[in-house]
């Protein structure tokens, strides 16, 4: 018993030294109250000061406590789990948005370049204003994903100490469990992230070809014009 109260001290100082580490995402703060709350719902302190895990139910008489020390460590697996899913999903919508609001500026910058020598000044004034709006929306949808994306580290970490606890416990089922939603998880991430990363190639060759035709086409039908301030703004 001692040498199992070591191990969960020394997880238990793992956990909270990942947590620390990610104090930007919000997520991450209101996860240092978990040990409060694991106190107040799994553990009680006996008058010798020794820990005692306590179950939802009242212990059965025939359960050791390495055997509650399994089911406990099964229990956090799946909350780290459902954090995990549920931080996955909102990342990966938060990606899909930025890759959404990314195709729609590179569509309006083609349209742009395809049609400056046509364009009256009230047109180009109108493109102008919806250009600087999707950018805009590029931003906000870029900022978004890195607040999720700084939250999913924090469950991927937890994850990861979970899915160790669980090990140590004996608990091989829910440690394999916890290793293949992990796995799963991040193909997931990765296999949307690649699709990010071309998005963003792609805004920044419309914006290198745009830059290089609108400049023709200035440098032919308005020469005594500047290339607007706002086309060369980066992002």
């Amino acid at each position: 018993m001692a040498e199992c109260r070591r191990k969960l001290f020394t997880v238990g100082l793992s956990f909270a030294a990942s947590l620390m580490s990610r104090s930007s995402c919000q997520s991450s703060r209101r996860l240092a109250v978990l040990p409060t709350l694991l106190r107040k719902n799994w553990m009680s302190l006996s008058v010798t000061g020794a820990l005692c895990a306590v179950p939802f139910i009242q212990k059965p008489g025939n359960l050791t406590h390495e055997d509650l020390v399994r089911r406990a460590s099964s229990l956090v697996t799946d909350s780290a789990n459902t954090y995990l899913s549920q931080t996955t999903l909102a990342l990966i919508d938060s990606f899909s948005g930025y890759i959404k609001a990314i195709n729609s500026l590179v569509t309006i910058h083609k349209h742009y370049v395809a049609s400056i020598s046509k364009l009256t000044s009230a047109e180009e004034d109108a493109f102008w204003r919806l250009i600087l709006r999707r950018r805009q929306e590029v931003i906000d949808r870029r900022n978004d994903y890195k607040q999720f994306e700084s939250c999913w580290m924090t469950a991927i970490d937890l994850s990861k100490l979970a899915a160790e606890a669980a090990f140590n416990a004996g608990a091989d089922q829910a440690s394999a469990t916890a290793q293949n939603s992990l796995q799963l998880t991040q193909s997931q991430v990765e296999h949307v992230r690649q699709q990010m990363l071309e998005a963003e190639r792609q805004l920044k060759n419309s914006k290198a070809e745009g830059c290089e035709r609108l400049q023709n086409a200035l440098s032919t039908a308005m020469e005594d014009e500047d290339i607007p301030d706002a086309y060369q703004r980066e992002d």
